[in-house]
């Protein structure tokens, strides 16, 4: 996957329908603007196949701090949802190239581990505290 900037996307318009880049970079900044400015005053934008941007409200609510564990309020925002049209989605569904899930890969990842030998660790009264994060008791004493 690799990131395509908006002079990416200015350049690829201006080659498509034969404008100079400087006029098809104004018409795309006109038409950022003026989603940003829609959104701002809380209109629901839709693009037929392509998707709908709408705002949403989140209510207030505590958090709290992992490092301190105080509770922390979290006041209320709004915030942008995005929710793809037909032909956006089944674009993403005819893509032949899937990225794997998070599942997936955890998966993988614990299949690799698996495979992998097993440490020799020796565990003695002063290094024990030290390994007993990462391996169990009964691995240590049965290698020593």
């Amino acid at each position: 996957m690799k990131t395509i900037t908006k002079k990416v996307l200015v350049d690829q318009i201006a080659q498509r329908t034969g404008q100079k880049r400087v006029v098809a970079k104004q018409i795309i900044q006109e038409f950022l603007d003026q989603v940003i400015d829609e959104i701002a005053e809380g209109n629901r934008l839709e693009f037929r196949d392509f998707g709908v941007f709408e705002v949403k409200h989140r209510a207030p609510r505590m958090a709290q701090n992992p490092k301190t564990l105080e509770r922390v309020p979290v006041p209320a925002k709004r915030t942008v949802k995005f929710k793809a049209g037909r032909r956006m989605r089944e674009s993403l569904e005819s893509t032949t190239e899937t990225p794997a899930t998070p599942a997936a890969t955890q998966s993988a990842i614990h299949s690799a581990r698996a495979a992998e030998p097993k440490p020799q660790v020796h565990v003695t009264k002063g290094n024990a505290p030290a390994i007993i994060g990462s391996i169990k008791r009964e691995e240590a004493v049965a290698s020593s």
